[in-house]
């Protein structure tokens, strides 16, 4: 693969760094600080067509390919951890799975109106016993003519307080071997039944919406069933596959955010007669910052480049998001040490990105389950 980007890649970066500099980095602390999530910047994002990047024009996207949208992801993180993290999960969770297996139907209803920022989307797959173990799920959708009636809770699921609808796993049934059967269901966040509570006081990427889900005799039509009912199990993997490029992308975003401020305080900063950018010991920390961080962009554009191509890229998703998740983690550290005690303060910015940066050796497949599934795509 070519690892140069296109002239359209190029632009997207641009556009996408400019307008996250100028309308979300200023605002980025007082967000985390007071617990906000930033509408009017969703709206904004939404009218620059930055919610569609990948999804084809016809269906209000700008038919950009997932390095597009893997670059966005990172330029927003850069600028507001939790601001990236709820943009990814509105396109790689609450959108992707519709226009992956959505009918025509679905689309027109439920994507187009995603692509064009007009509405929100969220993914509704852990339970409070169903975190890892995503096949434990409880919730259950029961068919009764012409309607599913679902009971059940999910919790930490991104954007659901201000999304159009949610896409819920449930069980509906079990197989000829009686393991259960999970289906992905399109559910109103309107809906008779359905209760969403955003009450988390979380550690970081606290400008993103976080809440809890209760569905007690939700009903839906049975044609809200997001494609074949049998193989909801599938679908979430293949959906998590992609949304693990996204957050491997938010992982560098944050890091190289946290890198370029360790780098300018060492130069600014003088100790012993001379900026400490001039110490090895300064220098060597820097240096594998830099390193860690490009080789970790560079495993992420392969593993969105492979899905572009229509190649399998379980594994490769998987080698991005552990390592630039645990790469971002020892970026975001070793800048607070570089600063010293004010790095320990808030005024200088990098304790928000170690704040913000855990949450990605946790979500979308702790580091943990990152390294079991490399393990079974080796064949151990």
């Amino acid at each position: 693969m070519n690892f140069e980007l296109t002239k359209e890649q190029q632009m997207i970066k641009e556009m996408v760094r400019e307008f996250a500099e100028k309308e979300i980095e200023p605002n980025a602390a007082k967000w985390d600080e007071t617990a906000c999530f930033p509408v009017e910047i969703f709206k904004k994002m939404g009218e620059l067509g930055i919610l569609g990047i990948p999804f084809p024009e016809q269906y209000g996207g700008a038919g950009g390919d997932t390095i597009s949208y893997a670059i966005a992801v990172e330029e927003i993180g850069r600028a507001c951890g939790g601001t990236g993290l709820s943009y990814a999960a509105a396109v790689s969770l609450g959108a992707s799975p519709i226009y992956y297996f959505g009918t025509e139907e679905q689309k027109q209803q439920w994507l187009v109106p995603m692509a064009k920022g007009e509405t929100l989307g969220a993914f509704g797959l852990t339970e409070p016993n169903a975190g890892s173990d995503a096949g434990g799920t409880r919730t259950k959708a029961v068919l009764d003519g012409d309607e599913y009636i679902i009971n059940g809770e999910k919790c930490w699921i991104t954007n659901a307080g201000y999304a159009r609808q949610v896409i819920i796993t449930a069980v509906t049934g079990k197989d000829g071997r009686g393991k259960n059967i999970i289906s992905a269901i399109i559910v109103p966040t309107d809906a008779s039944g359905f209760t969403i509570r955003c009450n988390y006081d979380k550690m970081g990427v606290r400008a993103s919406n976080t809440c809890e889900l209760v569905l007690e005799n939700v009903r839906v039509p049975k044609e809200n069933v997001l494609g074949d009912p049998t193989k909801g199990f599938k679908q979430f993997l293949y959906t998590l596959d992609g949304g693990r490029i996204s957050i491997a992308a938010l992982a560098v975003g944050i890091a190289q955010a946290a890198f370029e401020k360790a780098l300018k305080y060492a130069k600014e900063r003088t100790q012993f007669g001379q900026s400490i950018s001039k110490f090895q010991a300064i220098q060597f920390k820097l240096a594998d910052m830099a390193m860690e961080i490009e080789l970790a962009r560079n495993m992420v554009y392969k593993a969105a480049w492979l899905k572009d191509q229509g190649k399998p890229f379980t594994k490769e998703a998987s080698f991005a998001k552990l390592f630039a998740s645990e790469t971002g983690f020892r970026v975001c550290n070793q800048a607070i040490q570089i600063h010293g005690g004010y790095g320990y303060m808030k005024e200088y910015g990098v304790e928000r990105h170690l704040r913000d940066i855990k949450l990605m050796e946790i979500g979308e497949g702790t580091s943990e389950i990152q390294r079991l599934v490399i393990a079974r795509q080796l064949g151990c």
